[in-house]
């Protein structure tokens, strides 16, 4: 056989192997449409929102949540700004940029900067950090607030030996001592109307008075309670009456009576831990009545029906380590919410999950500052049309959209970042 031959024969072979890839690849992605499985897709708009006026820069956003007339809400810590990002909040001032926003910011679906409020004031304790955002469904704002030093008082790294470093930002504090125990509420203007706990006083995870570390909150419009994801301190969802403040019941992991035994690092060769691990991170309630708890580090879900009776859950990403999987959820709004988008802050991903198996059909994000990209994805809400909006903590520091284009056939699993196939700027 000549070298021509030989030559001839390999290239045909080489060429036949790239075909049969070509039609195996083909081929499943064939299966997976034809399989019927649909997932919603998106599209980051890198222009949103607008930027902001006199300066303003945004610190660790900790919370997002979107109103009945599709306002997006974020709160964020302006504390935790460095140096060179808050030049003229010196005295005297460094320079003539920049300053922080107030905690409180709220959007049009436009990205434009409707109102904005929020710090100490006369009557309520304003958190030391600031964590979570909720307005429900009569109008109202809640606030929650995972600070641990004391007020006035330096605080002091971990002394434990393995103990984990704090997370958000959050400096260690006097042992024992955490200082954000309350949940606030206002009206749409910061006008304040309620202080459920203390600074200072919780007692524990079976406190009916405080909270401890209070991440997110829920309020359910057929029966008026207050479900709360509590949280960085203490280990349970505790419901109260959203109008009176006044305790109903709570809960820790699979239902148990929460208590607060130290279990160590999450090790994802063990068994499931029986309690929540800190942050008790959101508690989601769907339409259908099923509370959807985040245990973070624990990497889980967990489902109960509203009086605390576990019902399942689902492990997602078992081998993430240090911050955790599951940040936070939301649910799509068709109205069997058939979908949930969960930010992923370590992975650095929101994933789309069938509710009803709580398995993930896809996934999009990636880790970075660039639009689509995220650094500690920490919150996430919907709106009416379905548009999702997320925010970032550490150095993230900022709120992004995402635009609902519609279902579509899922054909990867992990798409990567979804970047808009047309993007124009306004300048």
């Amino acid at each position: 056989m000549s070298k021509r031959v030989l030559k001839i024969g390999v290239i045909f072979v080489v060429l036949l192997g790239a075909l049969a890839t070509a039609y195996v690849f083909t081929e499943r992605r064939a299966v997976v449409e034809a399989s019927g499985t649909q997932a919603p897709r998106f599209e980051v708009d890198p222009m949103w929102p607008k930027p902001l006026p006199n300066h303003w820069v945004l610190g660790m956003t900790i919370g997002v949540s979107v109103d009945a007339q599709d306002h997006i809400w974020i709160v964020h810590r302006g504390a935790s700004l460095e140096r060179m990002e808050s030049y003229s909040a010196a005295n005297p001032p460094a320079a003539e940029c920049c300053s922080a926003a107030p905690p409180v910011l709220e959007f049009d679906e436009e990205g434009n900067l409707l109102h904005h409020w929020g710090g100490p004031g006369q009557g309520y304790d304003w958190p030391d950090s600031n964590h979570g955002i909720t307005v429900d469904y009569k109008g109202n704002v809640w606030i929650g607030g995972n600070g641990r030093p004391a007020p006035g008082r330096p605080a002091a790294a971990p002394t434990t030996p393995g103990a984990p470093a704090p997370t958000e930002g959050q400096t260690a504090a006097a042992p024992g001592y955490f200082n954000d125990n309350m949940i606030l509420k206002f009206t749409q203007d910061g006008k304040f109307l309620m202080q459920i706990g203390k600074p200072g006083q919780s007692k524990g995870s079976n406190d009916l008075e405080n909270l401890k570390g209070p991440a997110k909150m829920f309020v359910d419009p057929k029966t008026n309670e207050l479900y709360v994801a509590d949280g960085y301190g203490n280990h349970r969802v505790i419901v109260f009456d959203a109008d009176t403040g006044k305790y109903k019941r709570h809960w820790g992991a699979y239902g148990h009576k929460p208590d607060d035994t130290n279990l160590g690092r999450y090790n994802p060769n063990d068994p499931p831990a029986q309690q929540f691990r800190n942050p008790v991170h959101c508690a989601e309630l769907s339409l259908d009545g099923f509370l959807y708890v985040c245990d973070r580090p624990n990497d889980r879900i967990q489902v109960f029906r509203p009086d605390g009776t576990f019902l399942k859950e689902q492990i997602l990403y078992k081998n993430t380590l240090g911050d955790g999987s599951v940040w936070d959820i939301a649910f799509s709004k068709d109205p069997q919410q058939k979908y949930i988008f969960l930010a992923d802050g370590a992975n650095e991903q929101i994933h789309i999950l069938d509710r009803e198996s709580l398995q993930v059909l896809t996934s999009f994000g990636d880790g970075g500052r660039q639009p689509g990209e995220f650094y500690a994805v920490h919150s996430i809400a919907s709106d009416s049309k379905g548009n999702i909006f997320t925010t970032e903590t550490y150095r993230g520091q900022r709120v992004q959209k995402f635009v609902n284009k519609g279902l579509a056939p899922v054909t990867k699993q992990e798409q990567g970042v979804v970047w808009p196939k047309t993007a124009k700027s306004s300048l």
